[in-house]
């Protein structure tokens, strides 16, 4: 709820229904004379759901007359018909009135603020940038140059291309859209190497333009030039090119695991406890005193603030402590379990590595030792090492 909202809520406002064949003309003359509808809702041709202030409800009786439209009350909301109905109620009426006053004034204040569109970068970095130039929380929202906070995220930021600030409510969303990370691309008309971008064994070089350094069998490594951007002629001088080719090559990608053959596993018993404190901006009050009744457990924690509505956050949450017990157990491994869990870890480590590409060998070495023992595998696979690489002179 923004601030008109709230005005309106305070000073109550009815809703209507207003029937007649000259409707577009009613709210023509509402719009001259500068009276507010909202949640206009048109049922039929002649028919007109809206909401207006009880200020202006009266004048709406003498546009009705003038459009030959009718006028009918369908609801009344408000502040105003809220004491009405418990004027005899007086502490309601005070404690209502003391909540309203405090929504007012707390509506002025940033109290959540959220990070959109990162996939790559750390949210928190960007909290932090916007922190130093005053987007932070309980700051007064007045005193938020949103533009201040944008060029500081820009400047300090390579990998953001766009950054938007929007604050509703008590709610403030930054937006970020990441720079896409593009390898340094050599102009066609400037002159290059390629050089080899990882230690490999070459199984085939093909070379449109420029001359080849390497053959197949050769072992290259990272940094090497395979094809030179220079060409030279029997009876001409050396001439400098932009070095085009594939380069095919072996190359491996190897990860080693320690797996120890007697292991302390977490088992969870099914047991658990919930716990909560209230959150007060920085300060904090717990709800409960004792300690869980587990010997050992793991901590779950979960923050919610609370919100009245959807961009109307509170400097109040909750925090939520799931305790879960779990139980230590041994579990003994065979030399062969052990080799087969080294694998598996390994092979995840290096999924993201290999994934996509021809993989032509797979090779696992087991070092032995008392209590545990070491996993080494490592794949051969098959992939174009050659990167362009400019020509400085």
């Amino acid at each position: 709820m923004n601030s008109n909202r709230l005005l309106q809520y305070v000073s109550g406002y009815v809703d209507i229904k207003i029937e007649g064949y000259y409707i577009e003309r009613f709210i023509n003359i509402c719009t001259t004379r500068q009276i507010l509808l909202w949640n206009l809702k048109r049922e039929d041709s002649i028919t007109l759901h809206a909401s207006v202030e009880v200020k202006n409800f009266k004048a709406l009786r003498d546009i009705c007359k003038r459009t030959k439209c009718k006028l009918k009350i369908e609801g009344k909301n408000g502040l105003p018909f809220t004491i009405k109905k418990y004027k005899k109620r007086k502490v309601f009426i005070v404690l209502l009135l003391i909540i309203i006053i405090a929504i007012i004034a707390l509506s002025n204040f940033v109290w959540n603020i959220e990070v959109t569109g990162t996939a790559t970068i750390n949210p928190q970095e960007i909290l932090s940038l916007a922190e130093s130039e005053g987007l932070a929380i309980g700051k007064l929202k007045t005193g938020i140059d949103t533009k201040e906070v944008i060029n500081k995220i820009r400047l300090e930021r390579d990998d953001v291309a766009w950054v938007g600030i929007n604050i509703e409510g008590t709610n403030a969303v930054i937006e970020i859209v990441e720079a896409d990370k593009k390898p340094d691309i050599v102009k066609e008309d400037e002159y290059c190497n390629i050089v080899a971008d990882r230690d490999a064994l070459i199984t085939k070089v093909s070379a449109q333009n420029g001359t080849p350094l390497v053959k197949a069998g050769d072992v290259v490594t990272k940094g090497d030039i395979i094809i030179e951007g220079k060409m030279e002629g029997k009876y001409t001088e050396p001439q400098y090119v932009h070095a085009q080719g594939e380069i095919q090559a072996k190359v491996w990608y190897t990860n080693t695991q320690k797996i120890y053959l007697k292991e302390t596993q977490k088992q969870e018993t099914g047991n658990q406890e919930t716990k909560y404190s209230v959150k007060i901006n920085n300060f904090q009050i717990n709800l409960h005193k004792s300690v869980p009744n587990f010997e050992k457990y793991d901590t779950i924690e979960t923050y919610k603030k609370l919100k009245l509505f959807s961009n109307f956050y509170l400097p109040i949450g909750i925090m939520e402590y799931t305790y879960k017990e779990y139980e230590e157990i041994v579990v003994i491994h065979s030399i062969e379990e052990a080799k087969q869990i080294g694998e598996d870890r390994a092979a995840e480590e290096l999924k993201d590595e290999i994934e996509g590409k021809e993989i032509l060998d797979k090779q696992v070495k087991v070092k032995s030792e008392a209590d545990y023992i070491e996993v080494e595998v490592t794949y051969e696979v098959e992939e174009n090492i050659g990167i362009e690489e400019k020509i400085v002179f």
